[in-house]
């Protein structure tokens, strides 16, 4: 079976991940959502078990399920907390995302795989991928965007972006910088010019 291409995409807070996605799902693209598989480590009893030896019981819900807005008030506030909990999280991670790119490539109808990962590069993953791409938006419209789906204020958005790599270092690393500052249309369009180019798409 041939391999088909890994499109790694990361980009700025609120730049628009999501929408590129959905972009390039509609080019046939199998994508896959590093965040939701976060949500999902968190909760494999072994990952589970860990933060409870380290943090106790206050980072679950009533029901035994992790809280990840608890563990998230943790590690936002301590760089250590943090890098322990990628260290216990990535790994697990990087195999659902093996297991879901191996899915992909079992799947006729997949043209290629959109791996949808904010800490692509953190995590060591980028060497999955063909090809890296940025998706950047300029800051204002990143904030007005952010406080309009999660109600964060300029001071969240500073306090998450210092949890990953500055975007200039991402931004180096990338294959290409897509600016998404206007409609749908036309974030379709400079990503269909991306797939055309390196003959993803015909």
């Amino acid at each position: 079976m041939t391999r088909k291409p890994v499109f790694g995409l990361i980009g700025g807070i609120g730049a628009g991940k999501t929408a590129a996605g959905r972009c390039l799902a509609a080019r046939g693209g199998f994508v896959i959502d590093a965040d939701k598989l976060g949500h999902v480590a968190l909760d494999v009893p072994e990952v589970k078990r860990q933060l409870v030896e380290r943090w106790g019981n206050r980072i679950l819900h009533p029901d035994g399920a992790a809280n990840r807005r608890a563990i998230a008030g943790i590690v936002f506030d301590t760089q250590a907390e943090r890098a322990w909990l990628e260290g216990v999280v990535f790994p697990v991670i990087g195999e659902m995302a093996r297991a879901e790119i191996a899915t992909a490539e079992a799947d006729p109808a997949a043209r290629f795989v959109a791996l949808d990962a904010a800490v692509l590069l953190e995590a060591g993953w980028g060497s999955a991928c063909d090809k890296v791409v940025y998706i950047d938006a300029p800051r204002a419209v990143r904030e007005q965007r952010l406080a309009a789906r999660s109600g964060w204020t300029p001071a969240d958005l500073t306090a998450r972006e210092t949890a990953q790599w500055p975007a200039e270092r991402k931004k180096d690393h990338a294959d290409a910088v897509v600016v998404n500052d206007g409609t749908p249309d036309e974030l379709q369009a400079k990503l269909d010019a991306l797939l055309t180019g390196w003959g993803w798409m015909t």
